[in-house]
């Protein structure tokens, strides 16, 4: 018989949403103080301090020199946007999608923008085959899927030199995975991801060859202010020095800030990839050691190291949805996992953030509680 006592240790941070995701380690709301709250972002301070947020991205994503980058409104879906309808429509277009926000862009593509768009799909626990497409067209992808947790692996099956753009909402990915910026042309992400940061800001991150298309073709849609990235067919320079289409928080600014400097202090980008793969790999060996939970990811190469989507196998299980969330109600109930329940567009599970600025030793923390609480719900329905 199964003991169904407790675990004595809990998690000290159960925060393992997928997003908005957890804070950095040990933050505080006093580390905000010098946000230059109720003054302009236009003055000096404000221009300064979005100016430092474009650099230090630069810094610790390793952003090439000749690479654009800019915060935009409405978090990674308004940088996606403004990608899609500022660029598409020049050529071919081909669409990627394995879980429901690729989705998204397709539905955008095909009925919004209009496009006679090759749309190709994989299934939950799979991704797309990148050497079946044509990069001669422009192709929008989404790097790590946030709610199928499958990643593609590399950018290898990109050509260097291709006809097309590459837009790729990356926004479950950065600071957490290495981006081979040569193989991307448009690079998207929020700061409520891997970095913890709010929510409402996005980034934009553009190749040269972006910034080429931008100023050599007019979308046959007229665009909202909000997307222009443009002025009278020559790039808008400011942009990408912290002058931003729309009033951004600057105690927002502040708080991705922090984060930036804290992933600096660990190492930048190996130190933040390191801590996702060692989170992510606490899930992988315990999924090892209990068969009765499986990665939903078809391939180990495939899954992701940040939003690590599982799935109950047992025969006991008659209703695999209800029972899921019964699990993740007793999860949160205790106290030691919040928002970890698969997205609600997703095969019915769980889905843990492993990003990098959750502890492992509260992942670990965390593995014997949903062992306690999958037999507790197992023996509740028997």
């Amino acid at each position: 018989m199964t003991n169904l006592t407790a675990p004595a240790l809990r998690p000290a941070n159960p925060r393992f949403s997928s997003g908005p995701c957890a804070k950095i380690p040990q933050y505080s709301l006093q580390m905000l103080a010098d946000a230059p709250l109720g003054r302009s972002h236009r003055a000096a301070v404000g221009k300064a301090k979005l100016r430092e947020a474009i650099d230090l991205t630069r810094s610790v994503l390793g952003v090439p020199d000749d690479y654009r980058i800019g915060i935009v409104p409405g978090s990674d879906t308004g940088a996606v946007e403004m990608a899609m309808w500022t660029m598409l429509g020049a050529r071919p277009v081909e669409m990627l999608a394995w879980e429901s926000f690729g989705e998204g862009w397709v539905t955008d593509a095909v009925k919004q923008l209009k496009l006679d768009a090759k749309v190709t799909l994989a299934p939950y626990g799979q991704i797309v085959d990148f050497s079946a497409v044509d990069f001669n067209k422009d192709v929008v992808f989404t790097w790590n899927g946030t709610t199928s947790g499958c990643r593609l692996p590399n950018a290898d099956a990109i050509p260097a030199t291709r006809g097309g753009l590459t837009i790729c909402d990356a926004t479950s990915a950065a600071f957490a995975m290495e981006l081979d910026w040569s193989k991307l042309d448009v690079t998207t992400f929020s700061w409520q991801k891997v970095l913890g940061g709010e929510g409402a800001h996005g980034m934009i991150i553009l190749s040269p060859r972006a910034v080429e298309r931008l100023e050599s073709y007019t979308p046959a849609w007229p665009l909202p202010k909000i997307f222009r990235l443009t002025s009278k067919g020559k790039l808008i320079e400011g942009i990408f020095i912290g002058e931003t289409i729309n009033t951004p928080s600057m105690l927002a600014v502040e708080d991705y800030l922090v984060s930036l400097k804290w992933a600096q202090s660990i190492g930048g980008l190996a130190g933040l990839v390191g801590r996702a793969t060692a989170n992510a790999q606490v899930v992988w060996d315990f999924c090892a050691q209990n068969p009765w939970l499986q990665n939903l990811a078809a391939a180990p190469d495939i899954a992701s190291t940040t939003s690590v989507c599982l799935k109950f196998h047992d025969p006991r299980i008659l209703d695999a949805e209800a029972f899921a969330k019964a699990v993740a109600k007793r999860l949160e109930k205790a106290g030691v996992a919040y928002d970890i329940g698969a997205y609600r567009d997703a095969p019915a599970g769980l889905r843990i953030w492993c990003g990098s600025t959750v502890e492992t030793a509260d992942v670990a923390a965390l593995m014997p509680w949903i062992a306690h609480a999958f037999h507790a719900e197992i023996a509740a329905q028997s």
